[in-house]
């Protein structure tokens, strides 16, 4: 069972349920935000929610995705209150590329990163009840930085790469009684500075603060243990470069509920009514092969069990030419 949210022709918005290749509109709500606060209220998931509300017209998402109409599949009325954040090192295998950015002289000498992913190897997915090893985590932005399906991933003019990083989010609304409430799942393009993050490892924070997409269907239920989706990157409406990337706790270094709980511990990230979409964390960057992404080219991310592909075109500033300037007051 997937959702996602439309802009009808005229401007008005729209809930789609998808049940197998029937997808439709749901009658009576506009967001899902708005649907996850009836089904917390009526104290029923949100798939029970959503098969209560009946079948509206028919919805060709195919179409809409062509046409731009498709938004993200979570967002909120107030951009400021959506939280873009992540988790890396999570999974297994993450560490290579990660260790090769920042290799110190001596070989023998672990990385920080490397000791990180030994840390989760070691103590990231403890016994139900108990607390695992806290990740390493960033922030993305708010809302403003959250595009959606189909609309240009834009580079910023201090930027020194512009690179995917295909994963999985985690997409969340925090109740009224602070409580953290997992709506679903959606494809995900962390889209990152892999150039600046290697420069310093300390300038990881720089490198992450760029916009990111995720959708543009959400996928209710669990996750997966083995998900094995691919990456591409589109150039001219050809691929220059393609592999596959894994995710699920079977290819993960954590549980989802470890980096869950290291995220939602913070009373800062339980306030009502907000909501989170945090990203997971991959093995696999075009960046790792030696490719550079050119203005215009398209990445293109799918998983079987995730609905439609997730693509975004990349538009890249020319480079900055000076300060910004501040104006005193």
């Amino acid at each position: 069972m997937f959702l996602s949210q439309i802009r009808h022709e005229d401007g008005s918005r729209a809930v789609v349920f998808r049940q197998g290749d029937a997808a439709h509109i749901l009658p009576g709500v506009t967001s899902v935000v708005e649907l996850a606060g009836a089904a917390i209220t009526a104290r029923r998931s949100l798939a029970a929610e959503a098969i209560s509300r009946g079948t509206g017209e028919a919805v060709d998402l195919a179409a809409a995705l062509a046409e731009g109409r498709v938004l993200l599949p979570v967002d909120h009325a107030d951009p400021a209150h959506l939280h873009l954040t992540g988790t890396g090192l999570t999974h297994l295998g993450s560490a290579a590329t990660r260790d090769a950015m920042h290799a110190k002289a001596d070989p023998d000498t672990l990385t920080d990163s490397m000791k990180m992913f030994r840390m989760g190897l070691e103590g990231g997915k403890p016994a139900e009840g108990r607390i695992g090893v806290q990740p390493e985590w960033f922030y993305k932005g708010n809302g403003y930085n959250a595009v959606a399906p189909g609309a240009a991933l834009v580079s910023p003019r201090c930027a020194l790469d512009a690179g995917e990083e295909p994963e999985v989010a985690g997409l969340y609304l925090i109740g009224e009684d602070g409580t953290p409430y997992r709506l679903g799942w959606a494809l995900a393009n962390e889209f990152s500075d892999h150039v600046t993050e290697r420069g310093n490892y300390l300038w990881l924070a720089h490198s992450k603060l760029r916009p990111a997409s995720y959708g543009p269907e959400m996928r209710l239920g669990d996750l997966p243990q083995d998900i094995q989706g691919t990456s591409r990157i589109l150039r001219g409406g050809a691929a220059i470069w393609e592999k596959p990337f894994l995710s699920g706790e079977a290819n993960m270094s954590h549980s989802v509920a470890n980096l869950e709980h290291h995220h939602f511990k913070y009373d800062l990230f339980r306030q009502p009514g907000d909501v989170h979409v945090h990203f997971f964390g991959t093995a696999t960057l075009s960046f790792a092969d030696g490719i550079r992404t050119e203005q215009g080219d398209v990445w293109q991310i799918s998983a079987p069990g995730f609905g439609a592909a997730l693509e975004n075109p990349l538009d890249q500033h020319p480079a900055e030419t000076g300060p910004v300037k501040v104006t005193p007051l």
